[in-house]
């Protein structure tokens, strides 16, 4: 495992201890970072506009098209340590 897999698996870890929940904003990003880090780039059909927290996700999955896997990671072990406050 390189350094930055284990530094992301931690930070994945990290998100779930958080002392307060991020707002939507910022959960919508580490969501999407993490889906294009685990899962590279989305593929389906938009949800309906009906169905507005999938849609969101979705949407904000979307705008991360083209991200290599490394830097989502990357982007999302900064994040997190800027939450924790590292």
């Amino acid at each position: 495992m390189s350094d930055l897999q284990a530094q992301f698996q931690a930070a994945v870890a990290n998100s779930k201890t958080l002392a307060s929940r991020p707002d939507n904003e910022t959960m919508l990003k580490l969501y999407s970072l993490y889906k294009q880090a685990t899962s590279g780039d989305i593929s389906g059909k938009k949800p309906s506009r009906f169905n507005m927290v999938d849609r969101a996700k979705f949407e904000a999955w979307e705008k991360m098209k083209g991200t290599s896997a490394e830097s989502a990671q990357q982007q999302y072990v900064d994040l997190v340590n800027r939450l924790k406050g590292a």
